[in-house]
């Protein structure tokens, strides 16, 4: 009787927790995810976004922070306080920046941004996130609450022109070769690798402009047997003021298991796969455009087939050490 009592207290005990901590569930969704806009002083724009709940039903609050470039790997640091000159405001009769709103489960809600842009305005570009944060529930006395808070944004880059020109000066800051081996020979770095290894490249752009740009063009690999191939770059922006990792497709991967490799420890823009022998001219061309200047880099390095040749020589070791011990012994 006295087990049977403990246990219906230990059930009652665990229903009570169980009912008493509510984990919210928080799913968003903003769209467009990024909005990119050239506009010349004086005029405003209406933009339409849709926000949709997937998650429990929350309080959403909405908000206009700028933002700028953290790192060259297109990551972004926003700000906590609004700054700049440019004006935002929603258009919707129910809704307005900065007051939280409810909305339920599986429901969407369009939102209205207006943008308008002062008549005195610097020519430059301007840098905001859209973002709809959750509010946490209010705990029910006697409950507990797990509560939980999320914050989505879409991206605006906003460029102002009076004339229609944008400022374009952009720089190769590196374009180079992560390789484990190399050495100076006569003031010059000779890269080295073996045939089968991964070559990983290095490609960082800087943008020393006011306005945001966009590189188009290749890299470009020649080996000392005229074969020739071609990677596309990656189109994408650029910040005003930054620098940025440029990428390119196809590219190999690298196993980061062991963490040895140089490539695992740095982010790259490519990775040639293939079986390398002598000498290897990689070269870039970048573009921002029609009518953009164009700029360039290259670099060398060379493979030869260490492992393989390696492999050979201790399989002929060994077969002529067999050989002539087995003579060795037949003459005895």
């Amino acid at each position: 009787m006295r087990k049977f009592i403990i246990f219906i207290i230990f059930i009652a005990v665990i229903t009570i927790i169980t009912r008493g901590v509510y984990a919210q569930q928080v799913s968003l969704s903003l769209s467009p995810p990024l909005l990119e806009l050239f506009i010349k002083p004086g005029k405003s724009i209406m933009v339409a976004y849709q926000l949709k709940n997937f998650g429990d039903p929350a309080f959403i609050n909405l908000k206009i922070l700028p933002f700028t470039a953290k790192d060259n790997l297109g990551n972004i640091r926003i700000k906590s306080e609004f700054e700049g000159p440019v004006r935002f405001g929603l258009d919707n009769s129910d809704l307005q920046l900065e007051r939280p709103f409810f909305l339920k489960t599986n429901s969407s809600q369009q939102i209205l941004l207006r943008i308008r842009i002062p008549e005195n305005i610097s020519d430059g570009d301007y840098y905001y996130s859209l973002l709809a944060e959750t509010s946490p529930p209010t705990a029910t006395e006697g409950i507990g609450s797990a509560r939980a808070k999320a914050t989505i944004g879409s991206n605006i880059l906003i460029t102002i022109s009076n004339s229609g020109n944008i400022d374009i000066k952009p720089r190769v800051v590196l374009f180079d070769i992560l390789n484990k081996f190399k050495f100076n020979l006569l003031g010059k770095i000779i890269k080295i690798f073996d045939s089968a290894d991964k070559i990983p490249v290095v490609l960082i752009v800087e943008n020393k402009g006011k306005n945001m740009i966009k590189p188009e063009g290749q890299i470009t690999l020649k080996g000392n047997f005229g074969e020739t191939a071609k990677y596309d770059i990656i189109p994408k922006n650029i910040l005003a003021e930054s620098e940025r990792l440029i990428e390119a497709t196809p590219s190999a991967t690298i196993n980061c298991d062991k963490g040895r490799d140089a490539a695992c420890r740095v982010s790259t823009s490519l990775i040639l796969s293939g079986f390398f022998i002598g000498k290897y001219n990689l070269s870039t061309q970048v573009s921002f455009g029609e009518n953009s200047p164009m700029i360039f880099g290259s670099t060398t390095f060379y493979a030869f087939p260490f492992k393989v040749g390696g492999g050979i020589l201790l399989t002929s070791l060994i077969v002529i050490y067999i050989i002539s011990r087995h003579s060795r012994e037949g003459g005895l």
